[in-house]
C-alpha cells in the first residue's frame, strides 16, 4: 500500500514515565504533535512552554483560539476541539538529543486511529518525517493515518526561528475552517497502515 511504514520504524524500548500527558478526545479538529517536550516544557509541565516558543501566540494570531491561552492551561484546548501528543513521550529535550529509538510511531498511529481527529499537525518536520518515513515539505502531505489528514508546520520553537513562517499556520487555520464547514474530511490520496513490530 502506498505510504505504508516499514517494520523497522516502530521499535519499542523501555523508557521513563511520560513527560507530558496526552490531551485527546474523540473526533477533535486538530491534534498537534511534536518530537518531544522541550526542556523548559518538561520543567514547567506544560506544552510549548519555552519563553521563546511562538506556539500559543500563533494559535491566537491565526484564529485557532479566540483568546491567548497561557501554556499552563494547555488542557483547556479541547474546548476548541484541539489536542496534544508527542512522538517521543518518555524523554525531553531538543531534536539534537533525540534518537530514533525514542520515537514510538506505532503508538501515535494507534492513537490517531482510535480518536480520529480531522488533522494531525506536526509542529516541525522531524516528527512528520519519522512518522511517514520520508522527507516532507510544509503543508498537507499525501499520506493519511486512517481518515486523518497530515499537516506539517514550521516549528514554533525559538531555536528554529530561522525556518519560521506563520503563513503555514494560517493555511492550517483555513484548512480546519473549510473541513468544519464542509462537515467532512478531505478526500484521501494515500494511507499509512500501522507498522508491524519486529519479533
Amino acid at each position: 500500500m502506498a505510504g505504508a511504514l516499514p517494520p523497522d520504524r516502530c521499535d519499542s524500548v523501555e523508557r521513563e514515565p511520560t513527560v507530558l500527558p496526552d490531551v485527546l478526545a474523540p473526533h477533535l479538529d486538530i491534534v498537534f504533535c511534536g518530537t518531544a517536550a522541550g526542556a523548559e516544557s518538561a520543567r514547567r509541565r506544560a506544552y510549548y512552554a519555552g519563553p521563546g516558543n511562538a506556539f500559543w501566540r500563533t494559535l491566537f494570531a491565526v484564529g485557532l483560539t479566540p483568546v491567548l491561552v497561557p501554556p499552563a492551561e494547555y488542557a483547556t484546548l479541547t474546548k476548541w476541539r484541539m489536542g496534544f501528543t508527542d512522538l517521543a513521550k518518555h524523554v525531553s529535550g531538543g531534536d539534537h538529543v533525540l534518537a530514533k529509538a525514542h520515537f514510538d510511531v506505532s503508538r501515535l498511529h494507534a492513537l490517531i486511529l482510535a480518536h480520529r481527529p480531522k488533522i494531525l499537525a506536526f509542529t516541525g518536520k522531524r516528527a512528520a518525517m519519522e512518522f511517514v518515513g520520508h522527507a516532507v515539505g510544509y503543508g498537507l502531505v499525501p499520506e493519511r493515518s486512517g481518515d486523518t489528514r497530515l499537516f506539517v508546520l514550521p516549528s514554533p520553537s525559538g531555536a528554529a526561528r530561522g525556518h519560521w513562517n506563520i503563513e503555514h499556520w494560517h493555511e492550517l487555520s483555513r484548512l480546519r475552517a473549510a473541513m468544519v464547514s464542509a462537515g467532512r474530511r478531505l478526500p484521501a490520496t494515500g494511507s499509512i497502515r500501522p507498522p508491524t513490530a519486529r519479533p
